[in-house]
């Protein structure tokens, strides 16, 4: 069963290594686990889980693997004396409530019984009191009721009254193409580090201390600089428009890399850039930027994010005046080339979905331009944006 569970998690894309196996291998004959199959499941996606993104993936094949086996198992090892459950029932069931599970034979024959169906049941079943399904008063399956029954596959409890919930998985949408937050923008971002120490003098040096002091035999405190992401990042936002649909997933990447970089700057644009760009939404049409200055201004090892959902009339990008908002008097097309050209390090992150991409033309167009550098805003586009930008 154990090489079952390791074949099925690489086969799942789970990147697990042999050392990391045999060292969950070692912990389960050491006895860490115990006899908790709860326990066990702690253990293992401890040791065989890296990224929290595979967290869901792993809860899936575990599920599979040990279908079956008892996700309470330490209860059973536990004596606890039957008048103590009986007091506690009393407090919780109806007298008739209580006579039904006496009429089931109590737990042991509850789970035998389950067992029992799952093994002569070869298909759904809606309402009814016996097979396990949707709707019934069986005391096994979903959206039914029963005074003491089994959950199985159903979203959350209803009447409060299940005594297991068989298949609950613990971790939810952490795949790669899962809505991102602000946390997880930052796990995302930290690729795009390269550390360095400038400025002033302003904290300890330790080691520099110790050796300064031992070598001239009295203390001699030495200071560095302090260490921080020495990446420059210049981003361009869309602003306005279809992107009001994409203001949440936007601002967590904001809140985000203004977290994670010290030299980062950024200016607001509407579709595409053209000749003057903003850094105040609310003074965008009186207090506006040259691009040109934007671009003189901020060296070339600068790393560049446009974000927008490129979502537009074709036209806005090709054509000078095309632009919805005013007559532009260079296309917009030609201001993208001119930082293309000028960075070297260029990305383009998208938070429309991508199965929509091939259904607007200008998302196409934007692609070219950016040279296919156009990546989707989610944990698994970021991730391939900042090996781009790395590069």
């Amino acid at each position: 069963m154990f090489d079952t569970f390791f074949s099925e998690l690489r086969a799942a894309k789970i990147p697990v290594t042999l050392k990391e196996y045999l060292t969950l291998l070692e912990a389960v004959g050491e006895g860490v686990a115990g006899q908790s199959v709860e326990n066990f499941y702690y253990l293992s996606r401890a040791a065989l889980v890296k990224d929290e993104r595979n967290l869901d993936r792993f809860d899936q094949v575990f599920g599979r693997v040990f279908k079956g086996l008892e996700l309470m198992s330490e209860a059973a090892t536990v004596d606890i004396p039957d008048e103590w459950l009986r007091k506690i029932s009393e407090l919780h069931l109806s007298d008739e409530d209580m006579a039904r599970i006496q009429e089931l034979g109590g737990w042991e024959k509850i789970m035998e019984e389950l067992q029992k169906r799952l093994a002569e049941q070869q298909g759904r079943h809606q309402g009814g009191n016996k097979w396990i399904g949707t709707g019934g008063t069986s005391p096994f399956g979903a959206y039914g009721y029963n005074p003491a029954g089994v959950r199985i596959g159903q979203k959350e409890s209803r009447h409060r009254r299940a005594i297991k919930v068989w298949d609950k998985r613990e971790f939810k949408d952490l795949a790669g193409n899962a809505e991102i937050g602000t946390r997880n923008i930052k796990v995302a971002l930290r690729r795009l580090r390269q550390f360095a120490r400038s400025g002033a003098p302003s904290e300890l040096d330790l080691d520099g201390t110790v050796r300064g002091t031992a070598e001239r035999g009295y203390l001699d405190i030495h200071m560095r600089p302090e260490r921080h992401n020495a990446v420059k990042l210049l981003m361009f936002f869309d602003i306005g428009g279809s992107m009001d649909d994409h203001i949440r997933e936007v601002e967590e990447l904001f809140s985000a890399a203004r977290g994670e970089f010290k030299h980062l700057e950024y200016y607001y644009f509407h579709n595409c850039l053209y000749e003057s760009v903003w850094r105040e939404n609310a003074r965008r049409y009186t207090d506006r930027i040259d691009t040109q200055q934007v671009l003189n201004t901020y060296p070339a090892d600068y790393k560049v994010i446009f974000v927008g959902d490129a979502s537009m009339s074709p036209y806005e990008i090709t054509v000078a005046g095309g632009s919805v908002e005013h007559m532009n008097p260079e296309p917009g097309a030609l201001w993208l080339r001119r930082v293309t050209d000028i960075y070297k390090h260029v990305a383009w992150l998208n938070p429309a979905p991508q199965q929509h991409w091939d259904w607007t033309p200008s998302i196409g167009l934007i692609g070219r331009l950016m040279e296919g550098r156009m990546f989707p805003l989610t944990i698994e586009g970021l991730d391939a944006a900042t090996r781009e930008l790395m590069r």
